[in-house]
């Protein structure tokens, strides 16, 4: 019998710290439209489009990222991704226009997905036990959600000192620097017989026949819809839709007087929410069964956005929507991601969770784009809220028939 685990081991911590300082920086692009726009007069399409194609980026990169750290081993891939990273930060520090900056977000977004989700949880589910694997898959993805918390005001302030140039800069030499973790990032390959002795031809074959493999792919892009959209936009919406903050009120006595400095710790709250969040699901999905819970977060964040658009924008909604979406935000990871593992085995789930994530990055494109498109067109973003709702709708619905039978046998 396999000795069990601790659940707090070397990959997961220094997979948590590479997550965290990976996805601090991502989620604080939102703070940026508005300074960057307005430095060179450009429409809010034209950001918007250089962060939609960097979460395009992301997700194309992310089986790619998947498959080269089942080659050549998940260290390497993860210092390429780290480096591709820093070098298109750099490089759109010097980006004078919209197609440089554009161009460049490829390659922050091939980055992230060196460092995010598709590289971390293979490892980190890799090196947990069966019985820890939900929680420690949580703890990592909550890792991603506490970066989200600091990013954007940390930006913010950064931005009161420094130019967005240079923050860009210093987010990439803090991309590198996580790289002192990685002689942690070692994990066992508890992959049983019948997987090692299958290709990774094989196993993309019984994924891509197994209508519940579809029916997961097609669930997750309503995800990256929403989380896309608000990560992206929201700041911009907060600064210039929400009613004033009262003088001598909780929030202008804590510092926070301004909608724009309200929009970044609506960000930040959201990740606050989201650790937790992102836990209890993972503690559930030991439990209960996944695509049940898949479904009820779905439902969930398409009632919550539903009524935030049907109310009147003030600071008091603004927060209690980031505390409620928040809970939801980044919970089905883990749970996404279990049920991969659970259904097609450890060997190859890098891969073939990456190839997931692609249809969220597509919902993630979509959402950022569209909400730059539209706010050009129509000067507002009810539009593409309502949409989100009805995607979100959808995915509740698709999880329902995902059977959750395992194909790869567990017994060696």
């Amino acid at each position: 019998m396999q000795k069990s685990t601790p659940l707090f081991t070397p990959v997961l911590i220094a997979g948590c710290v590479i997550m965290l300082i990976s996805f601090a920086i991502r989620a604080s692009f939102g703070v940026f439209q508005i300074p960057i726009a307005e430095e060179f007069g450009w429409l809010r399409t034209e950001f918007s489009l250089a962060i939609a194609i960097q979460n395009l980026a992301w997700g194309i990169g992310q089986p790619i990222f998947g498959a080269i750290a089942e080659r050549i081993g998940d260290r390497k891939a993860i210092i390429i991704g780290a480096l591709t990273y820093a070098a298109g930060l750099v490089l759109s520090s010097f980006a004078v226009s919209p197609e440089a900056h554009q161009f460049y977000e490829i390659l922050v977004g091939f980055g992230i997905a060196g460092t995010g989700f598709g590289v971390i949880l293979a490892v980190v589910g890799r090196a947990s036990s069966d019985e820890n694997r939900s929680m420690s898959l949580a703890i990592a993805t909550a890792a991603g959600s506490a970066g989200q918390v600091f990013g954007p005001p940390v930006a913010e302030a950064l931005l009161g000192v420094m130019s967005w140039q240079m923050v860009f800069v210093a987010f990439a030499a803090t991309v590198l620097a996580s790289l002192i973790f990685l002689p942690l990032m070692r994990a066992p390959e508890p992959a049983s017989k019948a997987e090692l002795e299958e290709s990774m031809g094989q196993i993309l074959g019984k994924a891509f026949r197994d209508p519940s493999y579809t029916l997961i792919f097609l669930g997750f892009f309503s995800c990256g819809y929403q989380l896309g959209f608000i990560t992206a936009h929201f700041p911009a919406f907060v600064t210039e839709m929400c009613g004033p903050i009262a003088a001598g009120g909780v929030l202008h006595n804590i510092g926070i007087t301004t909608t724009s400095a309200l929009g970044a710790i609506a960000i930040a709250v959201i990740g606050l929410a989201n650790v937790a969040g992102t836990l209890t699901a993972g503690w559930l999905g030991n439990r209960y069964s996944k695509k049940y819970l898949l479904a009820g977060i779905y439902a969930g964040r398409t009632i919550i956005a539903a009524a935030f658009i049907m109310v009147p924008m003030t600071p008091a909604t603004v927060l209690l929507f980031s505390a409620s979406m928040g809970a939801l935000w980044l919970a089905t990871v883990p749970l996404t991601s279990g049920l991969i593992a659970h259904l097609y085995g450890l060997r190859y789930m890098g891969t073939l969770y990456g190839i997931v994530f692609f249809s969220h990055q597509l919902g993630s494109f979509m959402g950022v784009w569209l909400g730059g498109r539209m706010y050009d067109l129509t000067g507002g973003y009810t539009m593409v809220w309502w949409i989100g709702v009805g995607v979100g709708a959808f995915s509740a619905l698709v999880h329902l028939p995902v059977r959750e039978t395992r194909l790869i046998p567990k017994t060696t």
